[in-house]
């Protein structure tokens, strides 16, 4: 085994104990995206080639160099007997979403492709205090408006590491596909509708978001301002315990970041779950849709996605913990079509700063008016997907349709955090500690299979997004195979700043089937390396 493929952990450990320095795991990761990654996003990529389409794409921007200085430097403090941070030596990567001082921060889009970022994210800056060490920005559906990384306007798009005919989910795809690779051991990414669970239920890797407010979202490109989370993708609940404590907290910078106070992920890990409550609701083995004359359609999940929580119930079962069944969840289906509504119209209001005259992408074009200046920037600055939500915004929004559309939207939001709130009320029916689904209603799907059907792509999030609008905190993590060798995501959800609990939870889940034959399983895309 490679240095790159040890834990965050381990990694930690080894480092602190001198056994190898934060320049020999950089190097490791390093030589890792060299044989797996193949080139980067570009906006001049060319036709793709056999070769682009067995590798993983992750990044857009890599910062090796840069990341080099930082080892070096951290080798040195070591030495000197300095304190070198809870994160030293592990390699990260960032979305491409957030800010980071001196370096593109193209949010997938060609609008801002020139736009060199004059500060660094909270959440970054976190990272690299703490001892990270960053090797670049990697890449997401464009402003990251898709659910499987598609519509990056910088291509050759990510691939899925276990199957790089697949996609790896979105739009974190890019930092799912790196972490389940082997090219870095952590990634920082966002969840607006599951756009940490979905990449990483389909990447086999785990994605925690946090509750609305937990990680500050200062410098953070943003999409729904009200649903957006910036959390941890890792390879097991004890690195995602890491690296949250790490980033998690009050920031002067961002009101909206809550000043809860942070407790200690990691040392939560080992506590007994006996007695814990979990619950399983029938409205998450399901995707609800609506018909063009109004009802409403079901289909159960596939019978592997069930099945894979139906093992995960007997293992927390036998671990001691209480299985609540049949606990209602009524306005679940509802949450992609508030989805629609609300984040098209909190889009539209976040893209109307890329005019083509501060910042970012401008028409080459001649132009006789202002007006004229901002329609050709903005026209061809602009992908497909951000045209749509800036449209479909604009409609709902405006004066004649908002009482229709998004205030009712509003208030079937504030059913769906209800539902939430009974289940997890502590002197309710339920009780419960936290809500067991599947993150996904499938494993990861071909390339090219759903894009350009946002409808179908947006119901790839039908299990996810209700705890966006709720603002509660949910844990994707790995929970078997597939008939086609492909991840199968399981999720806990939890009341607010129930983190803690969910890590808890998914480690001793992890524990417990530490032993299951697909847990000797790798992606394909290592044999590589092999």
């Amino acid at each position: 085994m490679e240095l790159c493929d040890l834990s965050a952990i381990e990694t930690r450990k080894l480092i602190l104990e001198k056994k190898v320095s934060a320049q020999e795991v950089l190097e490791s990761s390093l030589a890792r995206i060299e044989a797996v990654d193949g080139r980067p996003g570009s906006l001049e990529s060319g036709p793709e080639t056999d070769e682009d389409a067995q590798r993983v794409h992750a990044f857009i921007t890599r910062t090796h160099e840069r990341a080099r200085e930082l080892a070096a430097a951290l080798d040195r403090k070591i030495a000197a007997g300095e304190n070198p941070g809870p994160l030293a030596g592990i390699p990260f990567t960032v979305k491409d979403i957030f800010c980071v001082k001196g370096t593109p921060s193209t949010a997938a889009s060609r609008i801002l492709a020139n736009f060199i970022a004059p500060y660094t994210a909270t959440p970054v800056e976190r990272m690299l205090s703490a001892g990270a060490v960053m090797l670049g920005k990697v890449n997401l559906d464009e402003f990251t408006y898709g659910s499987s990384n598609e519509s990056s306007a910088f291509q050759p798009s990510p691939r899925n590491p276990w199957n790089t005919a697949r996609v790896p989910g979105g739009s974190s795809g890019g930092s799912a596909a790196s972490v389940a690779a082997g090219e870095a051991q952590l990634s920082l990414g966002t969840d607006t509708a599951g756009s940490i669970r979905q990449p990483a239920a389909f990447c086999g890797v785990v994605g925690l978001k946090p509750t609305y407010g937990r990680v500050s979202r200062y410098g953070l490109i943003a999409f729904g301002s009200s649903l957006d989370c910036p959390g941890p993708l890792a390879r097991s609940a004890a690195d995602a315990a890491l690296m949250l404590n790490a980033i998690a907290g009050a920031d002067a910078h961002d009101a909206t970041a809550a000043t809860v106070d942070v407790p200690a992920y990691l040392a939560a890990l080992e506590k007994d779950i006996k007695g814990k409550r979990i619950g399983l609701s029938p409205d998450y083995f399901q995707i609800t849709f609506p018909q063009a004359d109004g009802t409403y359609a079901q289909q159960p999940v596939p019978e592997e996605m069930r099945a894979a929580v139906l093992r995960a119930v007997e293992i927390y079962r036998a671990l001691g913990a209480e299985i609540i069944e049949d606990v209602p969840m009524p306005n679940t289906r509802y949450g992609i079509p508030v989805y629609f509504v609300i984040s098209r119209v909190e889009a539209a209001s976040n893209l109307h700063r890329y005019d083509g005259v501060k910042y970012g992408y401008r028409t080459r074009q001649a132009t006789n008016e202002l007006q004229d200046l901002y329609r050709k920037s903005r026209g061809e600055g602009f992908g497909l997907q951000p045209k749509l939500r800036i449209l479909m915004g604009m409609y709902v929004s405006a004066a004649q349709y908002s009482e229709q559309y998004y205030k009712r939207a509003l208030r079937v939001r504030t059913l769906i955090r209800r539902d939430f709130e009974e289940a997890f009320d502590p002197h309710g029916k339920y009780r419960l500690d936290a809500l067991l689904t599947p993150t996904t209603p499938t494993s990861a799907f071909p390339i090219k299979d759903v894009y350009g059907d946002s409808v179908l792509m947006q119901y790839a999030d039908q299990l996810t997004v209700p705890a966006n609008h709720a603002g509660v905190p949910g844990i994707s993590f790995p929970g078997g195979l597939d008939k086609d060798g492909l991840p199968i995501g399981l999720q806990l959800l939890g009341p607010d700043f129930s983190e803690a609990a969910l890590l808890q939870l998914t480690h001793a889940y992890e524990q417990a089937s530490a032993d299951a034959d697909w847990r000797t399983r790798r992606p394909a895309v290592l044999k590589i390396v092999e």
